[in-house]
């Protein structure tokens, strides 16, 4: 998108200069951004729906030539509130139990299913010899927080009770996700440390959107530019928390970047774009991970916009970043 104008009260950080995209990275968001036009500034979120919908993958597709078995599973959802849809593809005559990837979707919290950018997760699936099992959850504004993340959470405890008969090592489960996804894989991994729930091997966040206060020097300098600038950040915020968007009371399990206590969460490897909103409230939760005995591993990719892995995948910059997720899932899943 490129909007220009930001949210939230003025702030004399506006005069930093942004910094610049990677060559080649800005000349794929030319044609991105000409594509797109400014879908992604929310100004109609069911006609980005509507749009999502039209790309989602069919199972044939998702089976890549017979490389998975793809089912939907419908199970029980949280307490008192609606069924929740998990998708499952699982690597075609691979003796089980295997590693899974319980992936959660990206979307800005407003937008997206559980079919919405699998393609990455179903790479690796097919490299390491995992199951993918990728959770619906219900969208903002419609089913605010806390609706999203314990859906994803309640969908976690479902795959590990189903692990059995999914052929999943329930000892041996990575959550991922990207942007929003990211986020909410964050808060699950906080909700599944405080309520005694399922232990994860690894949280693997990609560009995380963590923190609702959108006040960031990187969501300054990078307002107007790129994928998903300041203005669609509070939008998306403030359709998941109402007038609870960056004030005192906000849940960690809504924004991570809230949490207090980091310590006892799986190992992350966390990645960003240097040139993207969320660049420094990542590089934060990474450093108080670090501070509080935790493992990470951050890699801040210069020049990256924001997905730009996902968006620009020919591009030198977006290889590198795909082989780094891949080769520290393989480090992880062999330790």
């Amino acid at each position: 998108m490129t909007t220009t104008a930001s949210s939230g009260a003025p702030d004399d950080r506006t005069s930093l200069p942004p910094v610049p995209f990677d060559p080649e990275l800005a000349a794929a968001l030319d044609v991105l951004t000409g594509q797109l036009g400014d879908t992604l500034a929310l100004d109609d979120i069911p006609g980005v729906r509507r749009a999502s919908l039209a790309q989602r993958p069919s199972d044939e597709t998702l089976r890549r030539d017979g490389t998975f078995e793809v089912e939907e599973r419908t199970v029980p959802g949280p307490p008192g509130e609606p069924d929740i849809s998990l998708l499952v593809c699982r690597p075609a005559g691979v003796p089980s139990p295997l590693p899974a990837l319980y992936c959660v979707h990206g979307g800005g919290m407003v937008i997206g299913d559980n079919r919405t950018g699998i393609d990455s997760a179903l790479d690796w699936a097919a490299e390491l010899g995992a199951v993918v099992v990728s959770v619906e959850y219900r969208l903002a504004p419609e089913h605010p927080h806390p609706a999203p993340v314990e859906d994803v959470y309640t969908g976690l405890v479902r795959t590990v009770e189903l692990a059995g008969e999914l052929g999943i090592d329930p000892a041996r489960i990575v959550i991922t996700g990207g942007s929003a996804g990211g986020g909410l894989a964050a808060a699950t991994a906080l909700l599944a440390r405080d309520r005694g729930g399922p232990a994860l091997l690894g949280q693997l966040l990609m560009c995380p959107m963590l923190d609702d206060r959108n006040d960031t020097p990187s969501s300054l300098q990078m307002a107007g530019l790129g994928m998903w600038d300041r203005t669609a950040n509070h939008k998306g915020w403030t359709a998941l928390l109402g007038g609870a968007r960056g004030g005192p009371d906000v849940s960690p399990y809504a924004a991570p970047a809230r949490a207090e206590d980091l310590s006892g969460l799986p190992p992350a490897f966390i990645d960003v774009g240097s040139a993207e909103t969320f660049r420094d409230e990542d590089v934060a939760y990474a450093g108080r991970l670090w501070q509080a005995g935790g493992r990470a591993e951050l890699h801040v990719w210069p020049g990256g916009f924001h997905g730009f892995d996902v968006m620009a995948p020919q591009s030198a910059i977006a290889r590198d970043a795909r082989a780094a997720q891949l080769n520290w899932l393989r480090r992880l899943l062999a330790s």
